[in-house]
């Protein structure tokens, strides 16, 4: 067997492709192989396949291939264009590329996987290729698997927030809870990026009104969307969100409280912890500030009545127990606590349809840590889309065939 058939069977070639001529440089660290069709080959209209159609010119092109060894590897070919009777002169498409691009299959598979567990930067210096090259090999692959996920058991979506810079500049993440993937991700959290989702589902043919759920926090612009585009779902609102709302009134009242009692300085994590979470130093400490008469003390209880509503799962049950929670916090004399208790009342029943449906933003919350991992893989991206094909990429659990 010579060089030339040793190298055709490595590539996979089948006739009419042939390894034609091989030339090798140690000096340039480089393998070039010269790919030829056989002599009076006639290949299928690449529109219609029909088949055998005759050779109506040739154009020199060359593809990267993965590395032989240590040495660059690039395939060199006359790819054919052929005459068919019915669609005119059309292009071949080559067995080992796809149109357009200038790198081979393999090569680009490589960079995929390299991508889901490295920056693209990194792999961009250890592929010895520019960043905005393999970029695009990402946005084509990622774009192409999007499109081809299985959305019909899609029923539950989540939609959270995420930091994307300093200075206030957000993404909007949308996730199917159920599926653990991030379906799609939005520029900013205004009411007009739950449209872009909409328009993003609707390409790529899903229906809307099979959305049964969505737990989302209280924020308006996402309520106003979510009212235009997807009417049909009942909303959930987040007990981790609304519980951080309380978290954040306790610490309102301990710190203008402390300007007057010492006693409550440096005890913030004692006030914000569930009471099975402290140690045994802490239990000591809490017992004896309840003793004090503390506003801190009130607000505490009355974060405690709340995180038991989460447990009651009887609807009117629920309701009875929460319409005495909010006349509790409501005449509690304490301002933060009264604003957190407000709130709730506006968004009465997106709080307790929590009891009918027990689901939580706790998915996407893990989805958005990972989400935070991929923004650290697309180091120095240019602009959001980059950003967006990463999170698909290393988030979105896509399929490469």
């Amino acid at each position: 067997m010579d060089e030339y058939s040793l190298f055709t069977i490595a590539l996979g070639l089948k006739k009419p492709w042939k390894v034609a001529d091989v030339k090798f440089s140690k000096d340039e660290g480089r393998l070039d192989l010269k790919i030829d069709f056989q002599k009076g080959a006639a290949f299928p209209c690449p529109s219609c396949e029909e088949g055998r159609c005759p050779i109506h010119d040739t154009r020199e092109r060359a593809w990267r291939h993965l590395n032989f060894f240590q040495y660059e590897t690039y395939l060199h070919a006359r790819v054919p264009r052929v005459r068919c009777g019915r669609c005119g002169i059309r292009q071949v498409e080559v067995p080992w590329a796809r149109s357009g691009s200038g790198f081979t299959l393999l090569f680009e598979l490589l960079v995929l996987q390299l991508c889901r567990e490295m920056s693209v930067a990194g792999v961009g210096a250890l592929v010895g290729e520019h960043t905005n090259r393999i970029w695009r090999i990402l946005e084509h692959y990622v774009e192409r698997a999007r499109r081809r996920i299985d959305l019909s058991s899609f029923h539950i979506l989540g939609i959270d927030e995420f930091s994307v810079r300093k200075g206030h500049e957000y993404m909007t993440s949308f996730s199917d809870i159920d599926a653990s993937r991030v379906v799609f991700t939005g520029e900013s959290r205004r009411k007009e990026v739950i449209e872009e989702f909409s328009d993003d589902m609707k390409e790529r043919g899903y229906d809307l009104r099979d959305i049964d759920l969505i737990c989302c926090d209280m924020w308006d612009p996402y309520l106003n969307g979510i009212e235009k585009h997807i009417p049909g779902a009942s909303v959930v609102f987040d007990r981790f969100h609304i519980m951080k709302q309380m978290n954040k009134a306790i610490e309102k009242v301990r710190w203008a409280e402390q300007k007057e009692n010492k006693d409550l300085k440096k005890t913030r994590f004692i006030w914000l912890k569930n009471p099975k979470n402290l140690t045994e130093k802490q239990s000591e400490q809490l017992t004896e500030l309840k003793k004090l008469d503390l506003k801190t003390a009130r607000a505490y209880q009355i974060k405690l009545a709340l995180s038991r509503f989460w447990e009651i799962r009887e609807p009117n049950e629920a309701e009875h127990y929460l319409t005495k929670w909010f006349f509790w916090a409501t005449h509690s004399r304490l301002d933060p606590v009264i604003e957190v208790a407000r709130g709730i009342k506006r968004y009465w029943q997106g709080v307790l349809n929590y009891t009918l449906s027990r689901i939580t933003n706790g998915v996407v919350e893990g989805l958005n840590s990972k989400i935070k991992t991929a923004m650290k893989r697309a180091y120095g991206f240019k602009h959001t889309q980059y950003l967006r094909t990463i999170v698909y990429l290393v988030v979105d659990k896509l399929c490469f065939d």
